[in-house]
């Protein structure tokens, strides 16, 4: 257990490393006019929180920097919320809120808001396919017998994709279809909907359709990628180029090379989904590559359903009570932008 002294220091050092990225002296802390601590009383304490495993000292003379152990505590017992980030916050969502109507330019809208209040690089998944089900399936006849199906869920996600009508389905007939897959499919999950249409379904759809083939044929078309993950979106990749952490190319390329690999992406977010804030700082992280990182995640909803992930990633050095109060403050705004264009 830390004294309330020894507390007090390493809040103090904590948010001045946070802002210079500079090693932190007894004499730089000794010099706030809120803190009645001598000098020498200062530079006892830091070593005691040194031999304890909350600071480090880079360089034999120099100050001190907190460790992984630091900011955990520092993070878990010492933060101090902020509200100064409300007003951006609100007016940028009264920015994008009346000029976008599609959930994937919501979502690809939030990984840029949220990079441009945070100044680091901003992570989004986008509601998760997987977890969805079925709310409506609808086929569009275009010309030469190509259409567009579009699949829609209970979470609001809209799927577009062309596909080819078979030669042996009369276009006039498609409507009757559709209405059909619409009854036997609406509210199951996404992940389920081929196993049903080649069970349950097909017994049915044979003896409802001649044309049972060609129809079976269009709707593998239709049904075609609902298995696949969801997508990750980014904002702010360049940010990391502003971190002094980040300077040393070795260090970079990893991260920047990650950074255009949707799998992993998707991955690193699927570990760190959890109810609430998560902050999972340095070897918390269970990627290599983002062992020199801080991530904080939340959880976004529609209707009061977990959908997808929100999250920061930037140095350990990073101004954890800004972001916590920014996710906080952005999952409410998408969750109730997405839950009304849901409805």
């Amino acid at each position: 257990m830390l004294t309330d002294r020894q507390k007090i220091i390493l809040q103090i050092l904590v948010d001045d490393y946070i802002r210079s990225a500079e090693p932190v002296g007894s004499r730089t802390i000794s010099k706030r006019s809120d803190i009645k601590i001598s000098p020498a009383t200062i530079r006892n304490e830091m070593s005691d929180l040194e031999e304890l495993g909350y600071l480090e000292q880079p360089h034999t003379s120099a100050g001190r920097i907190p460790s992984q152990k630091g900011y955990r505590f520092y993070v878990d017992n010492l933060l101090q919320p902020t509200e100064d980030n409300k007003i951006d916050v609100e007016s940028l969502r009264s920015n994008f809120i009346h000029r976008i109507d599609q959930m994937e330019q919501v979502v690809q809208q939030t990984a840029t808001i949220l990079s441009s209040l945070t100044n680091y690089t901003a992570i989004v998944m986008g509601p998760q396919a997987n977890a969805a089900k079925l709310r409506h399936i609808q086929l569009l006849p275009l010309h030469d017998r190509s259409a567009v199906a579009i699949i829609v869920t209970d979470s609001g996600h809209v799927e577009n994709r062309t596909v080819t009508i078979p030669e042996g389905i009369p276009v006039e007939s498609i409507e009757r279809y559709m209405e059909f897959l619409n009854r036997k499919l609406v509210g199951q999950p996404l992940h389920s909907l081929k196993k049903q249409l080649h069970s349950v379904i097909a017994t049915e759809l044979a003896h409802y359709s001649e044309q049972f083939e060609s129809v079976m044929q269009l709707c593998n078309q239709m049904l075609a990628g609902d298995e696949e993950e969801a997508k990750v979106y980014l904002g702010g990749t360049t940010m990391i180029l502003n971190q002094p952490e980040f300077r040393n190319v070795d260090k970079l390329k990893p991260l920047l090379d990650m950074f255009g690999q949707q799998d992993e992406l998707a991955r690193i977010m699927r570990n760190a989904q959890a109810p609430g804030v998560l902050v999972k700082i340095g070897q918390e992280n269970n990627h290599e590559i983002i062992q020199d990182c801080s991530l904080i995640t939340a959880a976004y909803s529609i209707d009061g359903k977990p959908v997808g992930t929100i999250g920061v990633l930037g140095p350990t050095r990073m101004d954890y009570a800004r972001v916590i109060t920014v996710l906080h403050q952005m999952t409410g705004s998408l969750s109730a932008i997405l839950s009304n264009l849901h409805k």
